[in-house]
């Protein structure tokens, strides 16, 4: 029986050998689990092209939105282990929600075998022109003196954003009023309107309604200012202290082939390294890393333990 349990472990293992070598054979599926527009959305649409071409199948960008991005992101970790079906990650979904969430049918750190960590960014909070502040002081003013006055949209109950928003609340001592989304483009359109005061979305979604005037940018989330909105402050020169990034990578089934996620870690990255697609992509606020597998693991262990802790720190409660 040993020597037959033995054999067959050979003939799996020499049978993943050359699919892996052969791969792929066919399309490959790669789950964005954002509507259109969106920052992951702009990237995959950016490299599926790039990447078709290197693997001579096509890559096909399959929209699945939904629930901050959990239900697209739990079809990948159900779908098979052959590098036939792909999915985006970010920090929302995978370093966020597994806290902030009940409803999160997958385990960050189990489920997936992580392929490149494309991307990091930060976030712009926008206001409505039609609101009562102008500036990101202004805000922090009008929260402070109106407590649960201050209207705030973003993409999603306990997403990066609301979190995002919830650590500038606990620093700057204000409150307001969450108003979650089912997508950040919704956002744009009751902001312009007047319906909320204000919301928290990546650059991708609030640059061109920023630079049109539908919307006003009223911070970004990092540390400093940034090269591409040096008119705008960063979030910290109202409350000190404070920074908010994310990121945005690539991932597969667990148990999937390394040999296959190796393949598709260096097409990804090349993809997001060449000049029109990076540019495009720091166009969008964002900061092209292309690291190994394993790099993004490890990166995305120290962001889950990172964010655990926030949410426990803030107190806020799984809803």
């Amino acid at each position: 029986m040993k020597v037959r349990a033995l054999a067959v472990l050979a003939f799996l293992v020499l049978a993943a050998s050359v699919s892996a070598q052969n791969y792929p054979s066919r399309p490959v599926r790669l789950i964005v689990p954002f509507p259109p527009g969106e920052t992951m959305d702009i990237m995959s649409r950016l490299i599926a092209p790039k990447v078709s071409e290197r693997l001579g199948q096509q890559l096909i960008v399959d929209n699945r939105p939904g629930a901050s991005g959990m239900l697209g992101l739990d079809l990948v970790a159900k779908a098979a282990p052959d590098g036939y079906t792909i999915g985006g990650g970010q920090a929302g979904n995978m370093a966020m929600l597994p806290h902030t969430s009940r409803n999160v049918a997958y385990h960050a750190l189990r489920d997936f075998s992580p392929i490149a960590l494309s991307t990091t960014n930060y976030l712009g909070i926008i206001s409505s022109p039609q609101g009562p502040f102008a500036t990101i002081q202004e805000m922090v003013a009008y929260a402070k003196l109106h407590p649960g006055a201050l209207t705030v949209a973003t993409n999603g109950e306990g997403g990066f954003p609301h979190l995002a928003f919830e650590y500038l609340r606990v620093l700057g001592g204000f409150t307001f009023t969450h108003v979650p989304y089912k997508g950040a483009s919704a956002i744009v359109g009751d902001l312009a309107g007047g319906q909320v005061m204000a919301g928290i979305t990546s650059i991708a979604t609030a640059a061109p309604h920023a630079k049109s005037g539908r919307v006003r940018m009223i911070a970004v989330t990092n540390r400093t200012r940034v090269p591409l909105w040096p008119d705008v402050p960063a979030a910290s020169e109202a409350v000190p202290g404070y920074e908010s990034g994310g990121w945005f990578g690539y991932v597969a089934p667990a148990g999937t082939p390394h040999e296959i996620v190796v393949r598709l870690n260096e097409e990804i990255n090349r993809a997001v390294r060449l000049p029109d697609v990076s540019e495009k992509l720091v166009n969008n606020g964002l900061t092209v890393v292309a690291e190994s597998p394993e790099y993004f693991a490890e990166y995305l262990r120290n962001d889950y333990a990172k964010y655990g802790k926030l949410v426990k720190d803030i107190g806020f409660q799984p809803q």
